[in-house]
């Protein structure tokens, strides 16, 4: 899974949104880290319609412009589910092994900036 589609299906998690909508909740769940164009968000909506994902939950004209609200179905909630999993224990592997190099006897501490001696690819020190 794309990371613009997690969070256009977290941004959906909690409520149907529109377009707009989706892009600022992407944008705020993201830290900002994520800013999706107009035309990523719809390409990205129209692979999780297609996948069964999401569906439109309704149409609203508001101002003389037509707003389609995007919902999750439960195939939608199974799959952000399991990318979460994923990404936590992910995250939880990266996490262990940052520690285990810590206490790593030989090791500097990084706070130089400097390499680490280690071994190299053929085995020798690098």
């Amino acid at each position: 899974m794309t990371q613009a589609a997690f969070f256009v299906l977290t941004a959906l998690a909690d409520q149907p949104r529109h377009g707009y909508g989706i892009l600022r909740e992407v944008e705020e769940l993201s830290d900002g880290a994520v800013q999706m164009r107009v035309g990523t968000l719809y390409g990205v909506l129209d692979r999780l319609t297609a996948d069964g994902l999401i569906v439109l939950d309704r149409e609203e004209v508001q101002q003389g412009r037509l707003r389609r609200y995007y919902r999750l179905t439960d195939e939608g909630t199974a799959a952000l589910a399991a990318e979460a999993e994923r990404l936590a224990a992910g995250a939880s592997a990266a996490k262990k092994r940052i520690a285990e190099g810590r206490r790593t006897p030989g090791r500097t501490s990084g706070t130089t900036g400097g390499p680490v001696a280690g071994p190299g690819l053929a085995g020798g020190l690098a």
